[in-house]
């Protein structure tokens, strides 16, 4: 399991190390895309191939639904870590997350997520205005 907050740094050469604890957890392949909210999503290989395959049995009919899988499949890459457990990050991902140098990667349970750590210290503080109405809707549904 993914948890936690952990701020890196890309390099150079469009390298980003994923933080020591996950790296066991993720293998030595992972899948990158783009994600939700601007920041670019990391799954393990089998979480990949299980959230590919219910994406691959959606009703294309539906404007939305074509236009979701479409971002989340044609954006996606493979990559293999190296031996300091870094990732190559393709150009046109790190653009689409809006990275720069400093960046968060954020553990969520089954993914990471790779945050611009400006943007994630944004994010994160106007999703924390909302915690308590979100909570309370959570505990509705038997959740929280």
């Amino acid at each position: 399991m993914f948890i936690g907050e952990y701020k890196h740094i890309i390099d150079p050469k469009k390298r980003l190390a994923l933080p020591s604890k996950f790296r066991g957890e993720l293998g030595n392949k992972v899948v990158v895309t783009r994600g939700l909210d601007t920041c670019l999503f990391v799954y393990p290989m089998k979480v990949w191939e299980e959230l590919a395959t219910k994406l691959g049995t959606l009703p294309v009919g539906e404007a939305g639904t074509r236009s979701f899988i479409r971002v989340m499949l044609a954006g996606a890459t493979d990559v293999e870590l190296d031996n300091q457990g870094r990732i190559l990050l393709p150009e046109y991902l790190k653009q689409d997350g809006g990275l720069k140098k400093e960046v968060t990667v954020v553990g969520l349970f089954n993914r990471l997520e790779i945050w611009d750590t400006e943007k994630w210290k944004r994010y994160k503080g106007q999703a924390e205005k909302h915690t308590g109405k979100i909570a309370e809707n959570l505990g509705k549904l038997g959740i929280y």
